[in-house]
């Protein structure tokens, strides 16, 4: 007999003769002549509750069932005499998968989100990050539906890379030489004698490749992990995370705009209508402002200013502010929250920043002195887009790739793009894990994504 999804069951309109379910025992209690089990598969928050007779054949077996056991039960699905749920079980045979032993982890119903980090392996049988995990499921089924909806194609671009996107430094080496014995030249590591014939990274964005596929398809957008090597402990950072990187070519800064927008706005609406019964979780015992958060994103229309007009807001609000607010820093996040939930009180977008902080790609507004570029910011997270309209006159790029030290025969195919054919185009990056944060109320980065890799932390 085929098994059913306990979600299906939940949503029965009427009992069933003969069902079978499989999964995981949150909870069993004894009475004298019945045995009550309730059993989770992760298909959705709620469990099925099991009702054991004692006079099942193997009910003394059934009795040693504990806490994180695996069973599969055939039975009857019959409305539930009991409150709180519509349906329960009525047990004809109980299969014992296996049986978990005492020292099963999540004997008690609350944890840290610190002790479940040390069992990521375990952790998504809890409510919080089963619930975690279906969200992130369904959110990346919804981005790519919005794409395809748009007509844009999907692209893979490579993880391994010869190229700096963000010109950073902060990169993890790919390399078969042997650590012990490097073949050497002039004193330095010989990267010649390497598979690849020179140095190879990891990829911290798949942009630049994306520009490529642009600049002949259309309208296209990667999704897929990206990597930093940056030495950080914050609540923000991982040293692999996902990202959404559309890009779009005969599109300028204000098309570029619209579609972030929009997208976020379709997202949120989306996980509000899909993923009710998760999201009331995350409202009730995360963030109690989640559902009022989310709904203000979806439907309100995202202010547009520009880094100058941000910087005056944050000068002139009398808020004493930790980092400095000067022309040529970037925002960071305690300025981009006030933006968002105490002045305007929504979302927002900030555009023009200082050349000075921002990568040589983004093109050079008639200013000289700032480039199109713009930033998402939303209530609770603060940046979560981050995008511009590139650099198409390659005479002004190559200029913008010599200010800032950038090798420009590393980047000799990135320039021929601006040589035949060069059109207008704009994309942005959405950090996808900051945009699960927004969705839960979860404010730490390593609580949204399966296996956090950050320093020293590489056990799963």
């Amino acid at each position: 007999m085929k098994r059913t999804k306990i979600i299906k069951l939940i949503k029965s309109e009427r009992p069933i003769d003969e069902v079978l379910i499989k999964g995981w025992v949150r909870t069993k209690r004894d009475s004298k002549d019945f045995s009550f089990i309730e059993v989770n598969d992760g298909s959705c928050l709620k469990n099925m509750q099991i009702i054991v007779d004692n006079t099942t054949d193997n009910y003394q077996d059934i009795i040693r069932i504990s806490t994180g056991s695996a069973v599969a039960i055939r039975g009857k699905l019959e409305a539930s005499k009991g409150p709180g749920q519509k349906w329960e079980v009525v047990a004809e045979r109980v299969e014992i998968l296996n049986i978990a032993p005492e020292n099963y982890p999540l004997q008690k119903k609350r944890h840290t989100d610190e002790f479940l980090r040390n069992i990521a392996h375990l952790r998504p049988r809890t409510n919080k990050y089963g619930a975690a995990f279906r969200i992130r499921s369904e959110l990346s089924y919804a981005i790519h539906n919005f794409f395809r909806d748009k007509g844009f194609r999907y692209i893979h671009s490579p993880i391994i890379t010869g190229s700096d996107c963000e010109g950073a430094g902060e990169l993890f080496r790919v390399t078969t030489i042997d650590p012990d014995d490097p073949p050497r030249k002039e004193g330095k590591i010989d990267y010649s004698r390497d598979f690849f014939g020179k140095e190879a990274n990891l990829t911290v964005s798949g942009q630049l490749s994306a520009e490529m596929f642009a600049l002949a398809l259309g309208d296209v957008y990667t999704f897929g992990p990206t990597f930093r090597a940056e030495n950080s402990h914050t609540r923000r950072h991982v040293a692999e995370f996902w990202m959404v990187e559309p890009e779009m070519a005969f599109c300028d800064l204000e098309g570029n705009m619209d579609l972030a927008e929009e997208m976020i706005k379709h997202l949120t609406s989306f996980i509000l209508e899909e993923c009710k019964e998760d999201i009331e979780l995350f409202a009730k015992f995360v963030d109690k402002t989640l559902i009022k958060t989310l709904n203000n994103v979806a439907t309100s229309d995202f202010k547009r200013l520009t880094y100058a007009s941000a910087l005056d807001i944050l000068k002139k609000s009398g808020k004493k502010f930790k980092y400095d607010i000067d022309f040529g820093k970037d925002l960071q996040t305690e300025h981009e929250r006030y933006l968002t939930e105490d002045h305007f009180k929504k979302p927002l977008i900030v555009f023009n920043y200082p050349k000075e902080i921002k990568p040589f790609y983004m093109r050079l507004n008639d200013d000289n002195q700032t480039v199109a570029a713009m930033d998402v910011l939303v209530p609770g997270i603060g940046e979560i887009i981050g995008g511009s309209q590139r650099e198409e006159r390659l005479e002004v790029l190559e200029n913008r790739m010599d200010e800032m030290g950038m090798p420009k025969e590393n980047y000799w195919w990135y320039l021929d793009s601006r040589r035949f054919g060069s059109v207008e185009h704009s994309g942005f990056g959405l950090g996808f894990e900051r945009l699960i944060m927004l969705m839960t109320g979860i404010r730490n980065i390593r609580d949204v994504i399966p296996f956090p890799r950050t320093p020293t932390a590489i056990e799963f």
